[in-house]
């Protein structure tokens, strides 16, 4: 494998993920990997795997297959294909993944991609040998941070993408929802310093990002230190965020009620930068749901966060997650999530049947809810959010607001964007607006999306 390779990733899940394959990307670059979108091309080929949706490890061994019969073909021809395996569900299942499929090469879990480069060098020995055995499994929780191993973020890197650019500032949860695995697969929250934050940021505006989402399990339970010994919350980072030169727009997500301080509230209230909007999670509109899930809020205290954040920011969209059938939910605690919902009207939402993830405490609960009574809720419940996402992009018509364009739409000569409130814009025009932020006026909303028509353009191409 000398020279030029090719590294393909297949990035499952969050952004967070999507972050980390990039960075991915940076740490494999000095062993002469480039990205490549075609696997059929790459010398190594990495899952970048999320375990937060149902059957998500059977979909990545599914893809697995796919993979090793592709190395197969390329052995024909005298080629090579290392596979490497990812993310969360590397974390929660490496040992099975390599008894499953011993073809893998290597398995790595979120707190050990910076060892990559070695890891990729053991599995390279180790098939020159042609030893047979089984890949290499890399899965702790190391003492050291894998920040403090990354390569900076230079204008090389893949990282910043037509304008928009993603920058894990916390990882890890302490909160231990009784249904979720970020816990047990990303580990304890961590937050990185205010200094190193600002720093890649810095150089991810100098690559040219104008818009950064910051990024974390929990991202406002931040406190990262800062060089005079304080410790800083997420809004004050995001006070410091919005002085920095050439960023034009800042989001951050996924958040949790329980975190939403008054900094936090007072910079939707006075940075401009600041989009006007929010993924603030609740999973039920029950409060006996909410205690059985373990979510350390009441249905009340996220009414009040909701109200306080309205106040500082009149125009803020929400969007929100719901879980239903969860174990020993009742009609009563459905019907309270639907109340929810309709008391705090959200631009867009997430909501899924409950499903048992291994090792969770509600695994360990009989999952008394029948699969067609969750199907009706999911149902009933995706209804009622569809029509209100339905109802805010209508409320938009004749609005004009400023979209950064992002990529290519599906006819010819269209173009997609984000609004401020995250809605997915259409227009029709040039490619070269890709990277651009524009003034549009929207003249049509939609039930997913919303079409709209250029006013201005920056003179500014992001790069």
């Amino acid at each position: 494998m000398d020279g030029m390779k090719k590294l393909y990733i297949k990035t499952y899940g969050c952004q967070m993920n999507v972050y980390d394959s990039s960075r991915m990307a940076d740490t494999l670059r000095p062993l002469g990997f480039e990205a490549t979108e075609t696997v059929d091309d790459a010398d190594m080929a990495i899952l970048n795997t999320c375990h937060v949706r149902e059957k998500a490890a059977e979909k990545v061994y599914s893809e697995l297959g796919r993979l090793r019969e592709l190395r197969a073909e390329k052995a024909v021809h005298g080629q090579d294909l290392v596979i490497g395996v990812a993310g969360c569900v590397a974390q929660a299942e490496g040992a099975e993944m390599l008894r499953r499929a011993p073809y893998v090469d290597i398995v790595v879990g979120p707190q050990m991609y910076h060892k990559l480069p070695e890891l990729v060098a053991q599995a390279q020995r180790a098939r020159e040998k042609n030893s047979g055995g089984r890949g290499i499994l890399a899965t702790d929780f190391p003492l050291e941070s894998k920040f403090d191993f990354l390569p900076e973020s230079g204008s090389d890197s893949n990282a910043v993408q037509a304008g928009a650019a993603f920058l894990t500032i916390q990882e890890g949860c302490d909160k231990f929802c009784s249904f979720c695995v970020v816990p047990y697969t990303r580990g304890a929250e961590f937050s990185r310093p205010v200094a190193e934050v600002l720093k890649e940021a810095k150089q991810l505006i100098a690559a040219g990002a104008k818009e950064i989402t910051l990024l974390g399990q929990n991202v406002n339970a931040y406190h990262g230190m800062a060089a005079d010994g304080s410790e800083w919350g997420l809004g004050r980072l995001l006070f410091a965020m919005a002085e920095l030169d050439g960023l034009v727009r800042l989001r951050y997500t996924t958040s949790h009620p329980r975190d939403v301080d008054s900094d936090l509230i007072k910079a939707h209230k006075e940075i401009p930068a600041l989009m006007p909007f929010l993924h603030l999670p609740v999973q039920s509109g029950s409060n006996r749901m909410l205690e059985m899930m373990n979510r350390k809020h009441s249905r009340e205290a996220y009414k009040e966060v909701i109200a306080s954040l309205r106040a500082a920011r009149p125009d803020i969209a929400f969007s929100s997650d719901f879980i239903v059938g969860h174990p020993r939910e009742t009609e009563q605690d459905f019907a309270d999530t639907l109340d929810l919902v309709r008391e705090v009207n959200y631009a867009q939402a997430y909501s899924f049947m409950y499903s048992a993830r291994a090792g969770t405490p509600a695994a360990m609960e009989a999952d008394a809810i029948p699969l067609p009574v969750k199907q009706e809720r999911l149902q009933i419940l995706q209804g009622l959010l569809g029509e209100q996402q339905a109802a805010f992009n209508k409320q938009t018509e004749g609005q004009t607001m400023p979209v950064l364009f992002e990529k290519e739409g599906r006819k010819a000569g269209q173009i997609i964007g984000r609004s401020p409130f995250m809605q997915s814009v259409h227009i029709m025009a040039p490619q070269r607006l890709i990277g651009t932020i524009a003034d549009v006026k929207i003249i049509s909303g939609m039930p997913y999306s919303v079409a709209g028509e250029i006013v201005t353009i920056e003179t500014q191409k992001v790069a």
